[in-house]
């Protein structure tokens, strides 16, 4: 497995840079909109939340995108996230389906 280099764009980056400002939206209008707190969405932009898989269908109606590529930028975030926190992985145990000697 390959380390990612570069931190990804978070869901809340995209949500804010790719939506929110060429549709002139508010963070306000969005949560009204979806029917949640704007706290949320606050917290999604500024990645202090992470997309849940309700947010995630209700982001994908909205703006007619898909869950998955909602959840799949969370996901690249949490992977990267997890893999700047735990340091050294363990070595393979197995290897091209045979089980390696340690």
């Amino acid at each position: 497995m390959t380390p990612m280099k570069r931190k990804p764009t978070t869901p809340g980056e995209i949500l804010q840079e790719e939506y929110l400002l060429p549709l002139k939206l508010t963070q306000k209008e969005l949560a009204d909109h979806l029917g949640c707190d704007v706290k949320v969405i606050n917290r999604l932009i500024n990645g202090r939340t992470s997309v849940t898989a309700p947010l995630a269908l209700k982001l994908a109606a909205t703006l007619d995108t898909t869950p998955e590529f909602w959840l799949n930028a969370q996901k690249a975030v949490d992977i990267y996230k997890a893999s700047k926190s735990i340091g050294r992985l363990p070595k393979a145990l197995i290897i091209h389906g045979h089980l390696a000697h340690a």
